[in-house]
């Protein structure tokens, strides 16, 4: 109890953070407040249990602390209720500014159960381990300090925030209605139809005129033994779609996590620019999850680069470990511009579709050997520019920066 292991064969116990918002009418998700809401909310959280057998007399001259380190008690919040099952009974005891909780054993009382939240997902200043310890306390004469007999520790991790792969089934789609995309709307409705999966379309008066709603927030979820539940992760662009995660997604059993990016946010902090691949092998290592794939820049020649506090968050995860891809080439820089995974009856079970400038290129050469050498891009556009191919194969300085890309 006192360490915990990665893995099938590992042990530990495992807190969810509880950052969903099970009372509709609270202001803030249930990580942030220090109440007990709803038998909901109590089912969010993990038991602590908490045996003591022997003597009862024991406790005439001996006190049972239970106690959480400075370190970890703005990470965790304990409520206890004692026997009762009345909620209003149930007392926030640890987490906080509250270090120790002192445990009145009653005669007829062996076991105390206590009911554990995470407040805080891993991240660069948090491992996720959080330790717990009860020390009996022999209490001498007045004025004495007391003195530590026995102490016992049991050790939670904080379950990381699991992104999902697109191979998945889908269980709802969103999309935004803006000014002109009617036809798109329907037709996403209707694939959504056939997939006989839920559609949820954002208006415009909530999405202010913002339809980019992958850029905005990314799906994924949290999982303990005793619960999952679907985590929304908000990206720090902060545009028309700004409040809809909170506003529409957040609720109950659903969940809510941010990160902020102190400096101003670029293209690249939009979750257009975070994919996670479905699960791989690499080198002989087993990544069961898949891996977490963010397109950057290449250090040693500058350029946009994804927000620190989002690289970090993502890193602290552990169990998709990320991989930077070279995006800062496309004038968006998203790696979902360039890459998709789609599932295959066969083999892996998914291909890689890779978007590539010297197919591209080929396929042009093509078509002007077919006499189609002043067909113009962008048809029927307007205000872009619309080169012919012709016009496309002779720019010599396009050229060798897509072979460079390439």
């Amino acid at each position: 109890q006192a360490t915990w292991t990665w893995g099938p064969d590992g042990h530990g116990a495992i807190l969810l953070v509880n950052c969903d918002r099970d009372d509709p009418k609270a202001a803030t998700p249930d990580n942030r407040d220090a109440a007990i809401r709803s038998h909901n909310d109590l089912k969010d959280m993990s038991q602590m249990v908490l045996r003591a057998r022997g003597p009862r007399t024991i406790f005439a001259g001996h006190r049972l602390l239970l106690h959480v380190d400075f370190s970890d008690s703005d990470k965790v919040g304990v409520f206890y209720g004692g026997n009762s099952v009345a909620l209003e009974d149930y007392k926030h005891v640890l987490g906080g500014s509250k270090l120790s909780y002192t445990l009145k054993p009653s005669r007829h009382q062996e076991e105390s159960v206590f009911y554990v939240e995470g407040l805080a997902f891993p991240d660069v200043n948090f491992s996720g381990l959080v330790a717990f310890h009860v020390t009996l306390l022999e209490s001498p004469e007045k004025g004495q300090l007391e003195t530590p007999i026995f102490t016992d520790t049991v050790v939670f991790r904080v379950a990381p925030w699991i992104m999902t792969p697109n191979t998945l089934a889908p269980l709802e789609v969103f999309v935004c209605s803006v000014e002109g995309n009617e036809d798109f709307v329907a037709a996403v409705g209707a694939v959504a139809e056939k997939a006989k999966c839920p559609l949820t379309v954002c208006p415009l008066p909530e999405n202010r005129h913002d339809r980019w709603i992958q850029d905005e927030m990314e799906f994924g979820y949290v999982q303990a033994p005793h619960k999952t539940f679907p985590v929304v992760f908000d990206s720090p662009r902060d545009r028309g779609l700004k409040d809809f995660p909170v506003k529409s997604i957040l609720g109950p059993d659903f969940g809510y996590v941010a990160r902020q990016a102190p400096d101003g946010a670029s293209s690249l902090d939009s979750f257009g620019n975070l994919e996670v691949s479905p699960p791989v092998t690499v080198r002989g290592k087993e990544y069961p999850l898949g891996r977490i794939l963010i397109g950057s820049s290449f250090p040693r020649f500058g350029g946009r680069r994804m927000a620190k506090a989002v690289k970090d968050f993502l890193m602290a995860q552990k169990v998709q470990a990320p991989v930077e891809l070279f995006s800062d080439w496309l004038q968006v820089g998203h790696v979902d511009e360039f890459l998709s995974f789609v599932p295959a009856p066969d083999r892996k079970g998914f291909r890689l579709l890779l978007a590539s400038p010297s197919a591209c290129y080929q396929l042009l050469r093509e078509k002007q050997e077919e006499g189609y050498g002043e067909a113009t891009m962008f048809h029927g556009l307007e205000k872009v520019p619309k080169p012919t191919i012709n016009e496309i194969l002779s720019n010599e300085g396009l050229r060798k920066f897509n072979c460079y890309v390439q």
